[in-house]
């Protein structure tokens, strides 16, 4: 008997998604930062074993959309409601629950195995912890609750061994060698862009998308060419900084999480680039690959 099937993990921006899906991964597959809209697009992983094959899906928090970059992060939530054979729906111990209650509607018609994951348990008392289970179980009576702390990983043992018993039979989707989803030009935009949002304040990391124009691969290198686009001017001079530093310092750390990632030597190239409003445009956002599947 083989089981197989797809493990979508969604809920509210800054609630751990991408450290679980990391955790339950075990490859550091979705870029995960401490600020919100980090992940922009569905990012599978892929769990193998002889008799089994799980594949995760991270998806970008749940909001409101502002812009139209934002209106296809929501469809790339919502279209993990619609293929899931399990859906994790992840929270923490501050947020409120009645925080997103359209989403939170659509997670509760569904007739699918869902698993309630209060995360970041470290940060909470036993009390608190109780009363919030109590109002989860009253928002979702059909959801199973687990506390965890993907941080931690505490609770994370418990969650794969159900994951494990809820699995439908099935024969493989993918490989049983691969990993997820995405090719490799994806990561290297997915690291460089968390080394922006590590380096950078307010609304700069958010203004920019990363291309990858070049990646050529021989045994022992890659090189790699990327563009940095920002919407504006004043923007691209940030990125770059004083006499280059800033790009210099990004692209240093970033080269060493590629070469990491890859297990290669990485020679990387970056350039910034000014592409006004790309946000809004629909031709752009396609580019970038903002279409769900």
């Amino acid at each position: 008997m083989h089981k197989a099937g797809f493990v979508n993990i969604v809920g509210n921006p800054n609630v751990g998604k991408s450290t679980l899906m990391n955790q339950l991964v075990g490859e550091k597959i979705s870029i995960a930062t401490f600020k919100a809209q980090t992940t922009r697009h569905r990012i599978m992983g892929i769990v193998n074993t002889d008799d089994m094959q799980i594949v995760f899906s991270d998806t970008p928090g749940v909001l409101k959309p502002n812009y139209k970059m934002q209106e296809m992060m929501l469809a790339f939530s919502e279209s993990a409601l619609a293929d899931a054979d399990i859906l994790l729906y992840v929270t923490d111990v501050v947020e409120n629950p009645e925080k997103n209650m359209d989403f939170l509607d659509k997670v509760r018609r569904m007739t699918i195995p869902v698993l309630l994951l209060i995360n970041k348990i470290d940060e909470s008392d036993q009390q608190t912890l109780g009363d919030l289970v109590e109002r989860w179980h009253a928002l979702l009576p059909n959801a199973e609750i687990l506390p965890l702390s993907a941080k931690n990983k505490f609770g994370i043992d418990m969650l794969m061994k159900r994951i494990q018993e809820l699995l439908p039979e099935s024969p493989a989707y993918f490989g049983k060698d691969q990993l997820t989803d995405k090719p490799a030009r994806f990561f290297v935009s997915e690291i460089i862009r968390e080394k922006i949002l590590r380096y950078y304040d307010k609304e700069i990391p958010y203004s920019v998308e990363v291309a990858v124009e070049q990646f050529k691969e021989d045994p022992q290198h890659i090189h790699i060419n990327v563009v940095i686009y920002v919407e504006r001017d004043s923007q691209k001079g940030i990125i770059i900084g004083h006499r280059g530093m800033a790009l210099k310092k990004v692209s240093t750390e970033a080269r060493k999480s590629l070469e990491s990632f890859f297990g290669k030597t990485v020679f990387l190239e970056t350039f910034v680039k000014v592409d006004k409003d790309w946000r809004n445009n629909q031709r752009e956002l396609d580019n970038f690959g903002y279409h769900p599947e």
